[in-house]
């Protein structure tokens, strides 16, 4: 029998992807489930991008482009950071990418030696996790508390950091609180980390899904980070699989490199349709979208509030808020096996999202389904409650 690496071994797995099997199982049996625990929205992608898609197939652009992107992309990508952020990020810095994670995926393999320690927040995307062990870092939870919202600050990332951490990785808004931090807090992380001989790199992929705050960047406050990003989210693109990062120049031509060995190049049909998301007409669907999963996330708050399940994060970004269900249970993963099967109703155990404390107690919303579906969650889960 073949011998599994000790990585491979070791790689937990994604607990939501066994809830969410079995809610496609219930539903091919005719079962009407109710998703709030899928990271994506129930947005197509825009008909813009699809016909800058359509339009690069037909015309033949299928080939590889430079490891670093389309340079008529990083430009776009660049100017949008100008334009709507007031950011001095020229097109030298933007490395197109396959997905977000395959931007962490070079930034992690430019900085970080075996042995060196890498800050993630806890809770926080459990893949990061994995990412960091593959090119042999440590993994340094940074625990965060949940008297405190789950809020990072600053004082809490200079803390926690050790002798041996080269690097600090979070996220705004982040998951699976959505959580934000401003671009201000960001920079003093960023001076903070020089100073202390590393770097922090900062995960924008839900930028601009903000709420009751105008979306920002780290970038329009200091250079000296790396910044991952993504056509996912925001921009309805998640299967296409294209994400970029923004790194100093200095940085870029190592990046560079690494991308030519390890993805030679990202997905061509999508970077031509990334280019149309930057532009004004798919610009102001996605505006319309935003606003949708404003109302969305109201009519969850309201929702839990009635039901008295407490939100223990502030949930101003993303499209999640982070809930505690220690009332009803001390196995979140359990709860949320009984309330699919018995209410249709799927969503995220907190067992996902942290190793430095108990998030047994924790389920993951998304608020990623119509109005009218959230309001029927809502009633199936005040049901279930009442049953117990």
């Amino acid at each position: 029998m073949t011998q599994l690496s000790r990585y491979a071994s070791e790689v937990p797995p994604f607990h939501v992807m066994a809830l969410l099997e079995r809610a496609q199982q219930l539903s091919a049996q005719g079962r009407d489930v109710i998703h709030l625990e899928v990271g994506e929205p129930d947005f197509e992608t825009p008909e813009p991008v699809m016909d800058a898609i359509r339009d690069a197939m037909a015309h033949g652009q299928t080939g590889y482009t430079p490891a670093a992107g389309l340079p008529a992309l990083r430009e776009a990508i660049a100017t949008d950071y100008r334009e709507r952020f007031g950011a001095a990020v020229s097109p030298g810095q933007v490395v197109v990418t396959p997905g977000a994670s395959g931007a962490l995926q070079l930034a992690l393999a430019a900085l970080v030696n075996p042995g060196d320690g890498v800050l993630l927040p806890d809770p926080g995307y459990p893949c990061n996790r994995q990412f960091v062990r593959l090119v042999g870092g440590q993994v340094q939870p940074l625990v965060l508390s949940a008297d405190k919202h789950f809020a990072l600050t600053c004082d809490a990332l200079t803390d926690a950091w050790q002798d041996n951490t080269r690097l600090a990785v979070v996220a705004s808004p982040d998951n699976p609180t959505g959580n934000m931090l401003s671009p201000e807090t960001l920079a003093q992380m960023a001076r903070a980390a020089e100073q202390r001989g590393g770097m922090l790199l900062v995960d924008e992929i839900y930028q601009g899904l903000c709420y009751g705050q105008p979306a920002g960047s780290v970038l329009s406050q200091s250079d000296n980070v790396v910044v991952i990003n993504s056509f996912s989210k925001y921009f309805c693109m998640t299967g296409w699989r294209l994400g970029w990062l923004v790194a100093p120049a200095e940085l870029v031509p190592a990046i560079e490199r690494l991308a030519q060995n390890l993805f030679l190049a990202p997905s061509t049909p999508a970077q031509y349709g990334a280019m149309a998301a930057l532009e004004e007409a798919s610009l102001t669907i996605l505006e319309q979208r935003h606003q949708l999963l404003a109302r969305r996330r109201q009519c969850l708050l309201n929702g839990l509030a009635h039901l008295k399940v407490p939100v223990v994060s502030r949930g101003d970004g993303a499209f999640y808020l982070y809930a505690d269900v220690s009332a009803y249970t001390d196995d979140s993963f359990a709860f949320c096996v009984d309330l699919l099967e018995k209410a249709g109703v799927a969503m995220t155990p907190g067992l996902d999202f942290g190793e430095g404390h108990d998030h047994r107690r924790y389920v993951r919303l998304a608020y990623t389904c119509a109005e009218s579906r959230l309001t029927e969650a809502l009633h199936r889960i005040e049901r279930y409650l009442e049953s117990l």
